[in-house]
């Protein structure tokens, strides 16, 4: 097997950013008058935001989508300086970039919230190129960032390998024809990821930089 590139979702996979973007979409979800339980918003986690709000509340009208989206951003920046890298986070990129692989990130978020991310990350000399929502119409779980991520990489998607926590991360990877691996680091179960199409499954970065000579 060749490994040309490894694709990395950031939230919940590299930085440990899932909950409180549950606590910022619940709160959000209160200011624009739409109480939302927790644990809905968290099996949402990792998807486009229009996607989110429409399986969290329903199909709402474009302003109330907007008011909610602004809100959700706010409460989250304010949040920015609990931001953490999971461990071995950085050394699991620069393991693979030294073995001369491509590292992409590839994200679901906007690029304000992923030059956050990066910063907490601290490993951008390990870091080919990003992608971000904000390079296609669609976020996950449609494949479009993937796509965006495999041509940066100039790799083909059988040379490729997705990295990530969400069941959204592994429809995404096989939509867009690339293998993948998912993280429980973000909450989701090691059942629901493999259903989803993971071939394998770790604990967080850690657990795979530990495996890294049998996965790549």
């Amino acid at each position: 097997m060749t490994t040309s590139a490894v694709l990395f979702d950031v939230d919940g996979t590299l930085v440990d950013s899932n909950f409180l973007h549950v606590d910022a979409w619940q709160r959000a979800f209160a200011e624009v008058g739409s109480a939302a339980d927790a644990w809905r918003i968290h099996r949402a986690i990792g998807q486009d935001s229009a996607r989110l709000l429409r399986d969290v509340a329903g199909e709402r009208d474009e302003e109330w989508t907007e008011r909610a989206k602004d809100a959700h951003s706010r409460l989250y920046r304010e949040q920015a300086g609990r931001l953490r890298a999971f461990d071995s986070a950085a050394e699991l990129l620069r393991a693979i970039a030294g073995r001369g692989i491509l590292v992409v990130l590839a994200t679901s978020a906007p690029d304000d919230e992923l030059t956050t991310l990066r910063e907490a990350i601290d490993a951008d000399d390990a870091v080919h190129a990003a992608t971000s929502a904000d390079d296609v119409d669609a976020a996950k779980p449609d494949p479009g960032i993937l796509e965006v991520a495999l041509e940066r990489a100039g790799s083909p998607a059988a040379e490729a390998l997705m990295v990530g926590d969400s069941v959204w991360d592994m429809i995404a990877a096989g939509r867009a024809g690339v293998r993948a691996v998912g993280l429980r680091s973000g909450g989701v179960s090691e059942a629901e990821l493999r259903e989803a199409g993971a071939v394998e499954v770790f604990d967080d970065p850690a657990a795979l930089l530990a495996a890294l000579e049998r996965v790549l």
